[in-house]
């Protein structure tokens, strides 16, 4: 267990040192290769564990099938800006498989759905920023869904996401207009983004209400039928 944080904790710091180093010294003109380096750095966690046969290659399946949901779903929903299920799909992926799968399903849904959408120097902030709301559903798996009151948890889980993701997104937006940091710029962008935040927050409750019992049933019933090994999930 040690040994699994500790390799979570130094693949954060790297991704972080990664974007930093993107904005700081390429200005955001590297980012396909910021991007892949983050997507690389995400399955990190899923490489060593692999390597130590704690993860069977059925469970690395399902993973890469939720991130291939979030993704087509992103797209099916491009017609409404802020209405998607991808925070929704990566918070269930979390749920079920821990807070490094919950990472690598909304870094990597975050780059693959872009190649539709169009990649740029945003996607490592939109990389961050589901990832992060995947590992913290992943951390906060016993206090979202053991309780007669998963619903109740859930829903403020998906706000809460909303807004976090926002606010990541408006760090980009603040250091896109010339690369230096400004506060009143900051807090300037969260209140222009406002509505945007909003719809995204009620679309994260929705998704999770109508989505989490249907396949979080099914990816239970997958994980006791092959027996997933749940020591790093």
């Amino acid at each position: 267990m040690k040994r699994k944080w500790t390799v979570t904790v130094v693949t954060l710091a790297a991704i972080l040192t990664v974007i930093v180093a993107g904005v700081a010294l390429f200005h955001d003109r590297k980012y396909n290769i910021i991007s892949i380096l983050i997507a690389l750095l995400s399955c990190v966690p899923f490489f060593l564990a692999y390597e130590k046969k704690q993860m069977k290659t059925t469970e690395m399946i399902l993973v890469a099938v939720m991130v291939a949901l979030s993704s087509v779903g992103r797209i099916i929903f491009a017609p409404i800006p802020g209405f998607k299920p991808v925070t929704a799909i990566t918070v269930i992926t979390a749920l079920y498989f821990g807070p490094q799968a919950g990472f690598l399903t909304g870094s990597l849904s975050a780059v693959i759905s872009n190649l539709f959408f169009g990649q740029g120097p945003w996607t490592p902030f939109q990389m961050f920023g589901w990832g992060i709301i995947g590992l913290l559903g992943g951390l906060l798996q016993k206090w979202l869904l053991e309780s007669n009151h998963w619903r109740i948890r859930l829903s403020l889980f998906g706000i809460f996401a909303g807004v976090a993701y926002s606010m990541i997104m408006d760090i980009w937006t603040v250091l896109s207009l010339d690369g230096t940091w400004s506060w009143t710029r900051y807090w300037t962008s969260i209140g222009l983004a406002l509505p945007f935040t909003l719809e995204y927050a009620v679309s994260n409750v929705i998704f999770l209400m109508v989505l989490t019992k249907p396949i979080g049933t099914k990816l239970q019933r997958v994980k006791k039928k092959y027996g997933l090994d749940e020591s790093y999930s």
